[in-house]
C-alpha cells in the first residue's frame, strides 16, 4: 500500500513550495472508491478535508474531475494535491499487533478477535485490528476487513490479502452464500428449540456520536434464526444464524424479544450486568458481553473449495457456563 509522500503533507507553518503528487493505481488498488483510497493513503488527514478536496476538484483522475463515488481502475493516474494538516505535539504510532490465526494463505487471513478490541479506528478509537495488523505487517501490500464485528464481540474475523479475494467474499455475503454462526448467552426462560426472529431494524446516531439500533417499522429487513444449545434455570446458550447482516442485529433481536445478551452494555439488562461482575453462590462472574462468532462457512475466493472455520468459546465464557452447573437441556 502506498502512503502519501510526507514531503507533500505539511503543517501550516511550512512554506507552500511543494507540488501535487501523481500516483498510478496498481492492480491491487483497483476497484476502490476514490474517497476510501484517499482516506487510506492520506494518513492523519481529517475526513472532512478529504471530501473537501474531492468536491473542489483538486483531486483529478486521468486529468479529469471525478466525484467521491468514482471507482479506481488499474493504470489510473491520480493527482493528489498538497495536503496541509495541523502539527501535533506528539503523535502516537499504531502498535503492530498479531492476533490468534485460525487460517491464513496468500489470499485470506482469518483471526480469532478478542473481546474489547475494535476492528478499525474511529468513534473515539484511535486504531483497531486492521490498523494494528497493517503496522505489524508493513510488507503487506493489501489488508482489508471483509466484514465487521462489534468491539465487545469476540470470534472469527475475515481479512482479505488481495482485492480479488475481498470482492469475491463480499459477493458471497451479498448473495447469502456465507453462513455465520454466533454463540450468545441470554437471560430468561427460552423454550423453543429453533426460533426465527424477523424484526426490521433502524440505525441512527445519538447526539454524542454513538451508533444505536432499534426495531422500527420501515427499517431494514433483518432475519436471525436462534437454536437452543443449552438451558439453565435463569439463562440459556443460543446459537444465532445470521440470515442478514445488519448492525447489532443479534443483540437487538434478542433484547427486543425479551432475552438480552448477558453483559450487553447497550441493549442488555443493566442491573443484571452489574450483578454479573461478581460471582455468587449460584454462578461465577462474567465481565464481558457473551457474544462470540464461533463458526463461518464460505467458499475459498481462489480455489472455490468450501471452508468451515471455527473458534472455540473464550475461556472466560466457558468458565461462566461451567459455573452454572448441569444444564436442564
Amino acid at each position: 500500500m502506498r502512503t502519501v509522500d510526507q514531503n507533500n503533507v505539511v503543517p501550516p507553518s511550512s512554506q507552500p513550495t511543494i507540488q501535487a503528487q501523481f500516483v498510478t493505481i496498481t492492480e491491487e488498488e483497483a476497484g476502490q472508491r476514490i474517497d476510501n483510497y484517499l482516506l487510506r493513503v492520506c494518513k492523519g488527514v481529517p475526513k472532512s478535508h478529504i471530501y473537501r478536496i474531492l468536491r473542489s476538484g483538486e483531486v483529478r483522475v486521468n486529468k479529469g474531475r471525478i466525484d467521491q463515488l468514482y471507482r479506481l481502475a488499474e493504470g489510473d493516474l491520480v493527482r493528489i494535491p498538497p495536503i496541509r494538516i495541523a502539527e501535533k505535539a506528539s503523535q502516537q504510532a499504531t502498535p503492530g499487533v498479531e492476533f490468534p490465526i485460525v487460517f491464513e494463505d496468500m489470499h485470506l487471513l482469518v483471526i480469532d478477535k478478542p473481546a474489547g478490541v475494535a476492528v478499525h479506528g474511529g468513534s473515539g478509537v484511535s486504531y483497531g485490528v486492521i490498523e494494528q495488523l497493517r503496522a505489524a505487517r508493513p510488507q503487506a501490500k493489501f489488508l482489508e476487513l471483509v466484514h465487521r464485528l462489534d468491539r465487545e464481540t469476540s470470534g472469527l474475523l475475515l481479512i482479505a490479502k488481495k482485492r480479488s479475494a475481498l470482492t469475491n467474499l463480499h459477493d458471497q455475503m451479498r448473495d447469502g452464500v456465507t453462513d455465520k454462526r454466533y454463540l450468545a448467552a441470554v437471560v430468561g426462560d427460552w423454550t423453543n428449540k429453533r426460533q426465527h426472529v424477523k424484526l426490521p431494524l433502524h440505525k441512527f446516531t445519538t447526539p454524542d456520536g454513538e451508533r444505536r439500533v432499534v426495531v422500527q417499522a420501515g427499517g431494514q429487513e433483518a432475519h436471525t434464526v436462534f437454536n437452543l444449545k443449552r438451558k439453565w434455570k435463569d439463562f440459556a446458550l443460543l446459537e444465532a444464524e445470521l440470515k442478514t447482516g445488519r448492525t447489532h442485529q443479534i443483540r437487538v433481536h434478542l433484547a427486543s424479544s425479551g432475552f438480552p445478551i448477558l453483559g450487553d452494555e447497550k441493549y442488555g439488562d443493566f442491573a443484571l450486568n452489574k450483578q454479573l461482575q461478581k460471582a455468587n453462590s449460584e454462578r461465577g462472574a462474567l465481565k464481558r458481553m457473551f457474544l462470540h462468532a464461533y463458526q463461518i462457512t464460505f467458499t475459498h475466493p481462489d480455489s472455490g473449495q468450501p471452508m468451515t472455520l471455527r473458534a472455540p468459546l473464550p475461556a472466560e465464557c466457558d468458565r461462566f457456563l461451567v459455573s452454572l452447573g448441569q444444564p436442564l437441556t
